[in-house]
């Protein structure tokens, strides 16, 4: 490894410390946000899955602070311990935070790879900060790992990295898992440097997706954009590399998150939503604001049940939990209008006096309290137009009375639909197919509910999150290992995945 002042002698103190730090054998995680280990109460899949695997083998997670600071590029990483675990991040800068996180990441990649197009802004220039931070994220870690430590890489904020980690010589394992769908070749290839960006992905030794057709995705896109070949074992041999893609869909803590349903059902602040659980059916719906997961359209279905459904009116209320997220970006701001005007307008039209057939919150609900919900509401709606995975469906699985469930109705386009086939799968797009779904979701008999949740339940409770993470963890172990990934091939190839301008060998 190459010392952080670019081969000049290290002072005593620092090369000390670097030994130090290199213990053999670690597993770092590189993500967007770190999340802080020390809480009593970790939330979201990605903490509960990496904390526990940095916990158990020691290591380091490394990322962005959360916090914007004019000084930052010139600032030391903040370094906090938790037990044999380090917490290592960095603050950015206003133009790197517009740029990178609200600019490239948000405006660009995120409603591309979730089909949205219309919203993506390709403008070629705005990728610059993207490539900057990934730059100086990686030049950061490189001082910071031993030769024998594993790299974890996660999301589409940091694909980049390892083409940049590799430039600064690391020869490690590294792996990416990207938690959000990939799009098809006809939409990616919409980015104008989508080249540049997707030839990255092979500076790593494993790709994981959420879902099959992710995988698929991608493979189509190397083999008809990159000249890519296909291997019989389902590698893509690229860039004198053989990338391994596998499908890995992440699980939840699925016998905690029952257990804390359970408990909090009976909470206090409960009582009132348990009393009226009694006498009138709820539907629940828990989803960031984001135009991603369907919110207008999930009120217009619920708007046709109610006027095709007349003897449920006063009978079913659906609550929607939609906490804010990425505000000051125009599409969400958008998305918050119309979903409040959409709820008003459906109140007004079938509510009476007495009775409100939506209530809406925006804004964040306790995890414990959720799963609380999750287990009084008789159907859950999860239906986005396009997610990766989402964990609210397992969640509402296992929050569920076993000798009582409740009825998940899914749409066709969350990644976890390739798992939850007993669900009520439909298309978000369709509010009549919606409606008929919600209907059928209440009136479904005690028998076919008990049939399809024991099946749902003994899926995520099976590959729940520990599944997730050591099937990818072992499949980045034999994806590293043997003579077919020679170490000095990967530091041959840097030069083809660097991000200067030149002529692309791959066009035709």
């Amino acid at each position: 490894m190459l010392p952080a002042n670019g081969g000049r002698p290290a002072r005593l103190p620092q090369a000390l410390s670097r030994v130090a730090e290199s213990r053999p054998g670690r597993l770092v995680v590189v993500s967007n946000r770190v999340a802080d280990l020390s809480a009593s109460n970790l939330s979201g899949g990605l903490a509960v899955a990496v904390g526990e695997a940095l916990t158990a083998r020691g290591g380091q997670w490394f990322g962005w602070s959360g916090k914007v600071a004019a000084d930052a590029a010139n600032r030391d990483p903040l370094i906090q311990s938790n037990g044999n675990v380090r917490m290592v991040t960095v603050a950015l800068t206003p133009e790197e935070h517009e740029g990178y996180y609200l600019g490239f990441s948000n405006r660009c990649l995120w409603p591309l790879f979730h089909y949205r197009i219309d919203l993506a802004d390709l403008r070629a220039e705005i990728e610059a900060p993207y490539l900057a931070v990934n730059r100086r994220f990686a030049r950061i870690l490189a001082r910071r790992i031993g030769p024998d430590d594993t790299i974890w890489v996660h999301d589409y904020q940091l694909i980049p990295f390892a083409s940049f980690l590799r430039q600064e010589q690391a020869t490690n394992p590294i792996g990416f898992f990207l938690h959000i769908p990939f799009p098809p070749p006809e939409i990616f290839a919409a980015l104008p440097t989508h080249r540049e960006l997707a030839r990255s992905f092979f500076a790593y030794d494993l790709v994981g997706f959420q879902t099959v057709r992710d995988r698929e995705n991608f493979a189509r896109y190397a083999v008809e954009h990159l000249n890519c070949r296909r291997l019989n074992d389902g590698r893509l041999r690229g860039f004198g590399r053989k990338l391994t893609i596998e499908a890995f869909p992440i699980g939840i803590d699925a016998k905690s998150f029952a257990a804390e349903a359970e408990k909090n059902a009976r909470a206090p602040k409960l009582r009132s939503l348990a009393r009226d659980t009694e006498s009138a059916a709820f539907i629940v719906g828990v989803d960031r604001l984001d135009y991603t997961k369907g919110l207008p359209e999930r009120i217009r279905g619920v708007e046709v049940f109610l006027k095709s459904y007349r003897a449920y009116r006063g009978r079913v209320q659906f609550l929607q939990i939609a906490p804010p997220t990425r505000a000051g970006l125009a599409a969400y701001d958008a998305i918050r209008g119309e979903l409040e005007r959409m709820t008003g307008h459906a109140n007004g039209r079938f509510g009476d006096f007495s009775w409100a057939p939506i209530h809406y919150l925006h804004r964040s609900v306790p995890r414990p309290l959720l799963a609380g919900i999750f287990r009084l509401c008789k159907v859950g709606l999860v239906t986005p137009l396009r997610d990766g995975m989402n964990l609210v469906a397992k969640e509402y699985i296992a929050a569920q009375d076993p000798d009582d469930p409740g009825v998940l109705v899914l749409s066709q386009f969350a990644g976890a639909a390739e798992q939850l086939e007993e669900a009520l799968i439909v298309n978000p797009h369709d509010p009549q197919g919606l409606a008929t779904a919600i209907h059928r979701a209440i009136e479904m008999p005690l028998g076919e509910r008990l049939a399809r949740h024991r099946a749902l339940w003994r899926r995520i409770a099976e590959q729940d999150v520990g599944w997730w993470r050591e099937r990818f963890l072992a499949a980045l172990s034999k994806a590293s290992g043997g003579a077919a990934q020679p170490r000095p091939a990967e530091r041959s190839t840097l030069k083809a995945v660097s991000y200067e301008k030149r002529p692309d060998p791959t066009a035709s």
